[in-house]
């Protein structure tokens, strides 16, 4: 028996990289999973691969007419909702002075308002206990050059999970995020350079995988995370703890 047995999952951005790979570990672990994309082809492909566990909601996670047609799926299940992780963002790497005041707020858009609003549109849904995880970053405690408004933004979302760990715990809702460091997940060449050099700065001396942030995620939502809430977890290979 699977350890999500049973339950209903949500994860934006379920398409590809670490969202895929969390969703391909809750199915394995016996959840229905709901995942959310932009592109249309690439959420068929992914709900294709994930079989009848999975359902596909095309979506814009920072879309309020989207997350209220998410909730609308959530609740045609009839199960409510146990897991929720928001994973769904995304940024670029440009200098400071370079930043355009339509950058700033894209980048906080999809980082940081996206996740409050998908968590509070979802809220009525959520069952007793439940687990919500945010997306954060190491890039939220480490001065990375390039990364001023992504990093911003994931500390907001690192603050975010405190605060709402405070406000659902009536409701034995727990709320953690989960702080990935140097991933191997984009098919940009630039990205990918971007991640490899990364890898000079982490104990481990390599990047990482994401079903190692998807095994994260995993512990976070299940039960053998069931007396931690509001806390960060970092899957960084060392790199901000040493």
């Amino acid at each position: 028996m699977g350890t999500l047995e049973g339950r209903t999952a949500v994860i934006t951005g379920g398409t590809a990289g670490i969202g895929l790979a969390t969703a391909r570990r809750f199915v394995a672990e016996g959840a229905h999973v709901l995942i959310t994309g932009r592109r249309a082809g690439a959420l068929d492909e992914a709900v294709a691969e994930l079989g009848p566990s999975a359902t596909g909601v095309r979506g814009d996670a920072a879309d309020p007419a989207h997350l209220a047609a998410l909730l609308t799926a959530v609740r045609e299940r009839g199960r409510g909702l146990d897991v929720l992780f928001t994973n769904a963002g995304g940024g670029t790497h440009t200098p400071f002075g370079q930043v355009s005041p339509d950058e700033v707020d894209d980048v906080l858009t999809r980082n940081l308002s996206a996740p409050y609003l998908t968590v509070q549109t979802l809220a009525p849904a959520l069952n007793e206990h439940a687990s919500i995880v945010l997306m954060s970053s190491i890039a939220a405690t480490a001065g990375l050059p390039g990364l001023g408004v992504y990093s911003a933004a994931k500390a907001g979302a690192r603050a975010l999970a405190r605060t709402l760990a405070v406000e659902l715990a009536g409701r034995g809702v727990r709320v953690n995020a989960v702080s990935p460091g140097y991933i191997d997940t984009s098919i940009d060449p630039d990205v990918r350079e971007f991640v490899r050099a990364g890898a000079a700065t982490i104990p481990l001396a390599r990047v990482g995988r994401p079903e190692e942030v998807a095994a994260a995620v995993l512990f976070l939502a299940s039960d053998d995370a069931s007396y931690i809430t509001g806390s960060d977890l970092f899957v960084d290979g060392g790199r901000n703890q040493v």
